[in-house]
């Protein structure tokens, strides 16, 4: 199984939004695709339409021992894709894990459980780099970094890729940055252009091709509790999140991308 986090401590710059898009799109090829809801506002699981009533367990219950991601998940409407959501409960979380062991470990071990039940996990981080995202990182094999293009989208980021280099010497030197994925473009805004343009001078090949627009269906889909290739899969959003997701694909191992060809 390979381990997305989908990461960036600024809040509001299209984490959830990708997180539902892409695993959506990753199963539309066939994959096997488990999302984590890692972020205490429970978002990812009310954009798939998980109410509160069906989140009897949840990423908390993980990440405290007393449940397993197996006995968590809940299917989703969409096919292949399963969710482990989210309840307010786990803005306690990283208060409660000081006590525990390995408490940077805690959904790594989880995942180190599930065999080969999944194909691919994503990981929907909080706006933050505490414990949480820690967990995600430690557990993961690459990041995905969504950045608003407005004017201070790259503050904060030397952070973020400070903290990921921590993780990296500390936790897990497998760790990478699989890509970043410019969110909210606006074609008709001249800065735009220009934040796009600073932002692949200063990461260079890092940063995905395809642009996440600005788009009213991607903002009306979590309403309805339908990922956006659901709701509207010929909006410009939908659209530009299967781009986005054909070229994850293309950054993948060449193994899975294998896989995931002949699952297609």
């Amino acid at each position: 199984m390979i381990t997305i986090a989908i990461a960036n401590q600024k809040g509001g710059v299209g984490k959830t939004t990708s997180a539902i898009n892409l695993a959506t799109a990753l199963a539309a090829t066939g994959q096997r695709v488990l999302l984590i809801d890692l972020d205490p506002q429970g978002n990812a699981s009310t954009g798939l339409g998980i109410g509160q009533a069906q989140r009897t367990k949840s990423s908390y219950d993980v990440l405290l021992g007393t449940a397993e991601i197996v006995g968590a998940i809940v299917p989703t409407i969409v096919p292949l894709l399963d969710l482990v959501p989210a309840r307010v409960d786990l803005s306690g979380a990283e208060v409660e894990l000081v006590d525990f062991d390995m408490r940077t470990h805690r959904l790594d071990q989880a995942l180190s459980r599930c065999g080969d039940r999944w194909d691919i996990a994503l990981i929907d981080c909080p706006p933050s780099l505490g414990l949480l995202t820690i967990n995600a990182m430690v557990a993961s094999d690459a990041l995905l970094v969504p950045l608003q293009c407005e004017f201070f989208a790259l503050e904060g980021l030397s952070q973020l890729l400070s903290t990921v280099e921590r993780i990296r010497t500390r936790f897990n030197p497998g760790l990478s940055i699989i890509g970043v994925a410019l969110t909210m473009y606006d074609r008709r805004n001249r800065l735009t252009d220009q934040v796009s343009a600073d932002v692949r001078a200063v990461l260079g090949g890092v940063v995905f091709e395809t642009v996440i627009p600005r788009n009213v269906r991607l903002s009306e889909a979590p309403s309805h509790g339908l990922p956006a290739l659901i709701y509207d899969h010929r909006c410009s959003g939908s659209e530009a999140y299967i781009a986005l997701a054909r070229e994850l694909i293309g950054r993948l191992p060449a193994a899975t991308r294998t896989q995931m060809g002949a699952a297609a």
